[in-house]
């Protein structure tokens, strides 16, 4: 690729809710003939595996106040003062026509720089709530693109809905084909975080297993749990009769998605944008403990367009779950407006809206 192409740095900090979508915009910037460079930390680089090798990787010091003691909370601000330093020294070697940053505090130094250097800059928040970092430069960037719609933005921050960019895997399946429950095989998809999570594991299976017989004899399910809930998951759903597949982590949840009738699951940001595009109904548990309750904000759109049931994780039972389990796969029709529903919120050009924002933003 060409040295004189334009270059795109994409700051993100090192979790799957902030690279998934930068990785992303990485790949359709690099199809339109942009050099990419992703700067983030020491933390941050270890969840870089995804990205297209054309992608070179930069890591800046930084730090976050949340993490540590006394001694470490004296450290961030130089620490994020030598990351900011050592950002300006590489833009003034290779100037970006463009600097984009997820959110998380490895993005810290990059997006402080390029707003120190007056350079093109924007944000792109992927839940309905502004991260930390994101709430600090919302009003000193150029434009803040929104991943969950409507986001709760800063007085005066107009936000653009762009929605959050999926993995190609999940535009794979945009929009398959719904099969609604009925008298043969049916399949529940039950996703916690990437490591699973104790309340799905502790929850779930109870209420799959009081669900109608006329439903229960019918079903499937796949759900991730914690390694330590394995065990005990797969041996409730077998002693109730129940095929089950268990696993700490499914590396084909689109496939499972486009192939279930209903998925369980919290509401982060990237689930939920898979959800909407492959189409599929829902109950969402969001995470009580999220900052600013994001993940309650998240779940909205799904849930009022009338393709999710949300159910607070205050208010979670067994009984709760499985009547509202039986709402869904006892009823067909309802089930299949569910989906179309679904579909209705789904962005699957998130991706090329973001890219066509960046272009923009470079001119």
């Amino acid at each position: 690729m060409s040295y004189n192409a334009p270059l795109l740095v994409i700051a993100a900090g090192g979790t799957g809710g902030h690279m998934f979508p930068a990785q992303s915009l990485a790949e359709v910037m690099l199809s339109r003939g942009w050099r990419v460079k992703l700067s983030t930390d020491a933390r941050g680089a270890r969840y870089t595996g995804g990205f297209p090798a054309e992608v070179e990787i930069e890591q800046l010091p930084s730090a976050t106040f949340a993490r540590g003691g006394i001694a470490s909370k004296i450290k961030v601000p130089f620490k994020i003062a030598g990351g900011v330093m050592a950002a300006m020294r590489k833009f003034r070697r290779d100037r970006p026509a463009v600097v984009v940053g997820f959110g998380g505090y490895p993005a810290i130094p990059a997006v402080a720089a390029a707003t120190l250097m007056k350079l093109p800059r924007m944000i792109h928040e992927q839940n309905g709530v502004l991260g930390r970092v994101n709430k600090v430069f919302a009003s000193r960037v150029d434009h803040v693109a929104c991943g969950t719609w409507p986001t709760d933005l800063p007085e005066g921050v107009a936000g653009v809905h762009v929605g959050n960019p999926v993995r190609g895997a999940v535009l794979d399946k945009a929009a398959a084909p719904y099969i609604a429950p009925g008298d043969y095989p049916m399949e529940i998809l039950v996703i916690g975080g990437s490591q699973g999570a104790r309340i799905t594991s502790d929850v779930v299976p109870a209420a799959i297993a009081a669900l109608p017989e006329a439903i229960k004899s019918n079903l499937r399910v796949s759900q991730q749990a914690r390694p330590e809930d394995v065990e005990r998951v797969e041996a409730f759903y077998a002693q109730n009769g129940i095929g089950a597949d268990i696993k700490t982590f499914f590396d084909d949840i689109p496939k499972r998605m486009s192939e279930a009738q209903l998925v369980i699951s919290r509401a982060g940001a990237s689930t939920v944008a898979d959800i909407s595009v492959i189409g599929r109904p829902s109950i969402l548990v969001p995470y009580a403990a999220a900052t600013g309750d994001h993940q309650t904000a998240n779940a909205r759109g799904l849930v009022d367009a009338g393709a999710a049931i949300m159910i607070p994780e205050s208010q979670l039972s067994a009984a709760t779950l499985s009547e509202q389990i039986a709402l869904v796969m006892g009823n067909a029709d309802g089930a299949a407006q569910m989906a179309q529903a679904a579909l209705s919120v789904g962005k699957p050009q998130a991706a090329q809206e973001l890219a066509d924002m960046v272009a923009a933003l470079a001119v």
